[in-house]
Formats: C-alpha cells, structure tokens, sequence
C-alpha cells in the first residue's frame, strides 16, 4: 500500500493527518566548540515541485515533493510543532538516516532507531553526531564530498532532505485516545455549585486554525508525490538544469534525540505519508518559480550583540539516544569550503533562555528582621 497525502498549508508540511513540519531560517553557528539553540529567523517559503512543471528538471518531477531556497552555508532546522496525535518520523539528508546514520531503508528499526518520536520531540536541528549534541543542518552543493550523504556513503547522488511518517498502530492508537479522553474529559460539576478557581480537574481549553484548506500533494504508488500537470506543457525548451543541494554538517549544539519508550510493534508497518524536499540555490528559485527568494541570512554577530535570545531544551523524562558512529566522524563543512571567517559573538548567559522542564533559577528573596 503506498502512502497517503502530503499537503502544503502555507509553509508547513502536513503529512498525514498529523504530522506537522517547518524549515525554519536561523544562524549558522561556529564549527569548534558547543553552543546553544539559535534562534528562529523564519520560516523557509515551501513550493510543490508539480506547480513548476515547465522549469524544474525533469528528475525533480519524477521524484515530486517540494522545494525550498536556501543560500549556500544556510543553516536550517526542523520544527514539528502542532503535531498532536503520536508519530515516528524519518528524517533523510541524502538518504542517509539523520538519526542513526544508516542508509535509508523505509522501515522503521530500533537497533539502531532511525526516527523520531513526535511530538516529544519538538525539533531537530542536524544529525545526531554526539552524547546530547547534534551538529547543524548547513546546505551545500553537491559533488564536493561535504555532505553528510557523501562522507557517510562515498556517493553525492540524491541531496535534499526525505521525510516519512508511521502512525500507531490500530490498537495502540485507540488505546492513547481512549487515555487522552480521560486527561482532558471535564469533571462533574459539584452538587453545590461550581468549584473553586483552581480547583483540580478544571476543563481544558481547545484552540484551531482557520484559513482555506491546503494544497495536496497526491502519493504515486510508490509513496512518493504524483508529478502533477498543474497547467499544461506548451513546446518550450526543456528546463536547464539546477544546482544540486545537500546537507552538511555545521557547528554542535546542545539537543538530545530521545530514545523511544514504546515497543517497535505499537507503530504501523507502512507509512501514513512520505515526501521528497529539494533544496534550491536563490537563482535557481528566481528561475523556476519568478519569485524572489528570502533576504540572505542574518548576520549573526549583530543577532547576538542586540541581546536577542539563544535558548535551551530540557526534558528530564525523555531518554537521548546514543550517537551513532557513522554521523560522529562526519567533518563540518568549513573543512572543505574554507574557514568560516564570520564574526562571532558568544552569548552572555541572560540571553540563553530556558525551554521546556529545565529547572529555571528564580530571584532571590531578601530576609528581614524577625
């Protein structure tokens, strides 16, 4: 059976019927030592590749999916926000499992695991190269060797990023529904009138999203995307070829990958949907599209001097993964396109803010006299 629908909804990717995904701009950090999360600059604008039918290469149109613009050394990462429903996530760079650095496979495996649990997992910022670190999603062209795909395989012939879903299965899918009715069900209001503010048990409250419904992207039955025929092929010239772009390896930051808690079998043996995400250079994008790509990225020396925040995420139930070899040895990209010769500025510690459970330190409280 081959894998549902994948949708556009402005710049998130909806796969399935749950999982939410978006590229998100930020600044590329200094490959020596670890630093914090860097910030969220934007959202990377999303197009599908079967609206371009004249101007993207051929091969792109077989593969399908969508595309993106990013300039050269860009940094991205991966947010999964407003995914609700339980999911395991394959993230692809190359085809090289960001996760586990094994080749993909498709499948879903836990020795070694090679996804990710949405939605504990609220982000993914580069693969997953060291004890509690990841170092960063960084774009660079093909055929230089620097890709993750290229040092982890010895081949650069499939670029971009690859995404793929699984649901739970029937039965454990029912059984956390049936658990999430009980967390959230109201309580019975009290014989004597309502309960107190505070009280235990208060009913939740439920937001949405309006707007027009989202652009779908129909699966073949191979899984991925169906080349579209959004408007008809008149007898132009065959489109020129684009620069092919992969991802490298960038600087290490402080994130944990965390290890899933449920048994291999609770997930569903096929995809609920899977796509292919192109990355393309700014001209390429201006070409294919008649759009202009996004502003270069932000200087991140001026980020850090104006005080912006940096950030940092603890879950103190979750278990990180242990890094996986292949990814551990991959070299940062400055290794084979030069020295990174941008100014840094080390945030001072009130910049970096505290995400998730981690202890936050409060404000002294002053003694008096007794």
């Amino acid at each position: 059976m081959g894998a549902g629908p994948v949708r556009v909804d402005g710049s998130t990717l909806l796969l399935g019927e749950g999982v939410r995904v978006r590229f998100i701009r930020t600044l590329r950090l200094p490959e020596s030592g670890t630093h914090a999360l860097p910030p969220g600059l934007g959202d990377f604008p999303l197009r599908r590749v079967e609206d371009h039918p004249d101007t993207v290469p051929p091969e792109w149109l077989a593969k399908g999916g969508v595309m993106l613009p990013v300039y050269l050394r860009e940094a991205m990462w991966l947010s999964f926000g407003g995914t609700v429903e339980p999911a395991a996530l394959q993230v692809g760079v190359g085809k090289v499992c960001a996760v586990s650095g094994e080749r993909w496979t498709g499948r879903l495996a836990r020795t070694p695991q090679n996804y990710l649990v949405l939605p504990r997992q609220p982000w993914l910022d580069g693969i997953n190269s060291g004890k509690g670190t990841v170092r960063q999603f960084v774009a660079v062209p093909l055929g230089l060797g620097a890709t993750v795909e290229g040092q982890v395989t010895g081949e650069e012939t499939t670029g971009g990023v690859q995404l793929q879903a699984f649901g739970l299965g029937a039965s454990a899918l029912a059984e956390w529904r049936r658990a999430e009715r009980a967390r959230l069900r109201p309580p019975v209001p009290p014989p004597y009138g309502p309960q107190p503010p505070g009280a235990p048990g208060a009913p939740a409250g439920f937001g949405g999203y309006g707007g027009p419904p989202p652009m779908s992207l129909h699966a073949a039955p191979g899984g991925f995307p169906q080349p579209g025929a959004a408007r008809a092929r008149g007898a132009a010239a065959p489109p020129a070829a684009a620069p092919a772009m992969g991802l490298g390896a960038g600087g290490s930051m402080h994130q944990e990958v965390y290890r899933d808690d449920r048994p291999l079998s609770d997930w569903d043996s096929e995809p609920a949907a899977r796509v292919f995400v192109h990355l393309v250079t700014p001209p390429a994008w201006r070409r294919i599209t008649g759009e202009e790509p996004p502003p270069s990225p932000v200087d991140r020396a001026a980020y850090t001097r104006a005080g912006l925040p940096w950030f940092d995420y603890y879950d103190e139930s979750a278990a990180d993964l242990a890094p996986a070899d292949s990814l551990s040895g991959v070299k940062p990209v400055g290794e084979w396109l030069g020295d990174d010769h941008s100014p840094w500025a080390e945030p001072v510690p009130g910049q970096i803010q505290p995400l998730g459970n981690a202890p936050r330190p409060g404000k002294p409280v002053q003694d008096g006299d007794w």
